[in-house]
């Protein structure tokens, strides 16, 4: 209970009427508004029903709908707000009588909205009465989720070039045929029908449908380099996990596999490849945090394991030397059965390091350890290509795209 500012207004009128006025009828006027004030917040004491109404399944960084309605017939006017832990931020997080918020997750994981904190004021307008109702809320945090939706759909639709135009049952380099057609440009010499272009007299070529069924999984590096932040917003293991997200929902919408590994100095998540899987790897790693341990590969890759020839791909950092050496050393063991995809998400701060002209001494240092940082990169990328693995890079918003993208290609061509 507390007065409102027209008590404390009134209080001050009083003030000043005393100059005027006698002391006594001061004193009997101030024991009324006290009373007054105890009286007005006294009727507004109960707790408000009120209706919040929020989704429990968020997505990193995108915004989502909350709305707190308290319910009809309640006295007095209320002042609503919506406490939030850190994670979470909420804008505006109070309003008077109704709150139409947006709350935008900033970490993945588990969290909890606090109860709803109502500040009732009374008919007279002199008390307060402060409330929390509601009860806690928890939601779930996870990776970007629409934007991987909304890629699963551009491959199913067939309107992306760069993710191979495939759709579920897209025609490509699979097995079984298809249909003999003319030959294009773009053909691969093993797809020439050499019988039926000599019974035709021009090039044919064999169009195949492409398999579903096949295996991918997601190996996400979760040791202390992937701590390291990628702008204000997100870590490198955010954006791999974003990544993660969108192959597995790519997965799903082409009749795919799908499974993951987590690892740091030892496997922390794991999930065998299943169909429709992209929901198990999905809850596997929304809450999945680095550790201050350097990475172990090969216990990660060993956990892949040699059997059904899959899609690997390998979430990962080669800003360190010594880690990717690692990583190197690792790669040719599991590129003898599967299909590896290293990834990896480019520093635009580096790059801009790079490309600003050094002012001062202290810059000239710093553009020189940012070029040695790329250099030592791109020479473990170089590496990881001469042992069989298609190694790809992208800002971190277009990470999930360009891996896609790979996993696409290799099965277009039959490598799975």
């Amino acid at each position: 209970m507390s007065p409102a500012p027209r008590a404390a207004l009134a209080a001050a009128v009083l003030a000043v009427l005393a100059w005027f006025l006698p002391a006594g009828a001061i004193v009997l006027a101030g024991l009324a508004l006290a009373g007054a004030v105890v009286a007005d917040a006294w009727s507004v004491r109960r707790p408000p029903a009120v209706e919040r109404s929020v989704p429990r399944a968020l997505s990193r960084g995108v915004a989502a709908p909350l709305v707190v309605t308290p319910a009809a017939g309640g006295r007095g006017r209320a002042r609503i707000r919506q406490p939030v832990p850190p994670a979470l931020a909420v804008e505006p997080d109070e309003a008077d009588d109704h709150l139409d918020a947006v709350l935008r997750p900033r970490h993945r994981g588990r969290h909890v909205l606090p109860p709803v904190a109502v500040r009732l004021t009374g008919p007279l307008g002199l008390g307060r009465w402060d409330h929390r109702v509601g009860g806690e809320h928890g939601v779930v945090v996870y990776p970007d989720l629409p934007a991987a939706r909304a890629l699963a759909v551009t491959v199913r639709s067939g309107m992306a070039r760069d993710l191979a135009q495939l759709t579920r049952g897209a025609l490509g380099l699979g097995t079984e045929l298809e249909r003999v057609r003319d030959y294009l440009p773009d053909d691969e010499l093993r797809q020439v029908n050499w019988k039926a272009t000599a019974r035709l007299g021009r090039p044919m070529s064999n169009e195949y449908r492409l398999d579903e069924d096949r295996d991918v999984i997601c190996v996400v590096d979760a040791g202390r380099l992937m701590a390291a932040p990628l702008g204000a917003d997100r870590t490198r293991l955010d954006a791999a996990l974003d990544a993660a997200a969108a192959v597995a929902v790519v997965a799903d919408a082409v009749g795919d596999r799908c499974g993951t590994v987590a690892f740091d100095a030892a496997v922390r998540r794991l999930v065998r490849p299943r169909r429709a899987g992209g929901r198990a790897v999905l809850d596997a790693l929304f809450d999945l945090e680095p550790a201050a341990t350097d990475s172990d590969y090969a216990a990660a890759f060993h956990a892949v394991g040699g059997g059904k020839r899959s899609c690997v791909v390998v979430l990962t950092d080669l800003v360190d030397e010594a880690a990717a050496r690692s990583l190197v050393d690792a790669v040719p063991v599991l590129a003898r059965r599967h299909a590896v995809v290293v990834a990896t998400a480019t520093d635009a701060d580096l790059v801009e390091l790079l490309a600003t002209e050094p002012a001062t001494p202290l810059q000239v240092h710093t553009a020189a350890v940012a070029a040695e940082v790329l250099d030592a990169r791109a020479r473990a990328a170089t590496r990881l290509r001469r042992s069989g693995a298609v190694v790809v890079e992208a800002p971190a918003a277009r990470l999930g795209r360009v891996c896609v993208s790979a996993y696409l290609s290799l099965k277009a061509r039959a490598r799975l």
